[in-house]
């Protein structure tokens, strides 16, 4: 399978040989910002352990918190796909957006304007400066791919999504979408 250009809005999805990084095993990124300077992506399907109320002073609902990513882990991000009540919003692509007015966002979670299906919370992000990203393709840590789920990777059950893009990639990949996490241990 040959790699697409990276850009805004693609998936990267690690390589099965990815089994020793806890960060990146079996993780599926969305890119948020790749330009000449450097990458910025979510890890879309690694659910952390404690919701956005555990997190937020003030909020008074149960939203789950990603692992974004390793850098920057004491700060918490979003994407939704609301610019039409989260003012200052960036388009990623797809109707997927990042960031905007953080206090509107509390406002409408609480008053229930906002709900899971449309905001996906993170803490953290993954980063790369200017060449890394576009080394590690190369080394196949990454294969970058179309986003088939479009703004779905806000509301869907995102957990399944690493051995769905095994499976969709084909070939080589599809064997791997039933493998044990670590096939050490199998």
């Amino acid at each position: 399978m040959k790699n697409l250009l990276l850009k805004r809005g693609h998936l990267l999805v690690s390589e099965p040989s990815i089994i020793c990084d806890t960060s990146f095993n079996r993780s599926v990124i969305l890119i948020a910002d790749h330009n000449k300077e450097g990458s910025i992506g979510f890890i879309l399907n690694k659910p952390l352990k404690f919701s956005l109320k555990q997190l937020v002073s003030g909020v008074h609902k149960d939203f789950k918190v990603f692992n974004g990513g390793p850098v920057e882990q004491d700060n918490l991000y979003f994407i939704h796909k609301r610019p039409d009540i989260i003012p200052d919003s960036v388009e990623i692509a797809s109707g997927i957006y990042w960031g905007g007015d953080y206090n509107t966002v509390i406002k409408l979670i609480n008053s229930e304007q906002l709900n899971e299906n449309d905001i996906k919370f993170f803490l953290g992000y993954t980063g790369w400066s200017e060449q890394q990203l576009k080394n590690e393709v190369e080394e196949h840590s990454w294969v970058v791919s179309e986003n088939t789920f479009e703004n779905k990777v806000i509301s869907d059950n995102l957990e399944n999504y690493w051995r769905t893009k095994m499976i969709e990639l084909g070939d080589q990949y599809s064997i791997w979408s039933n493998a044990p996490e670590n096939p050490s241990c199998n």
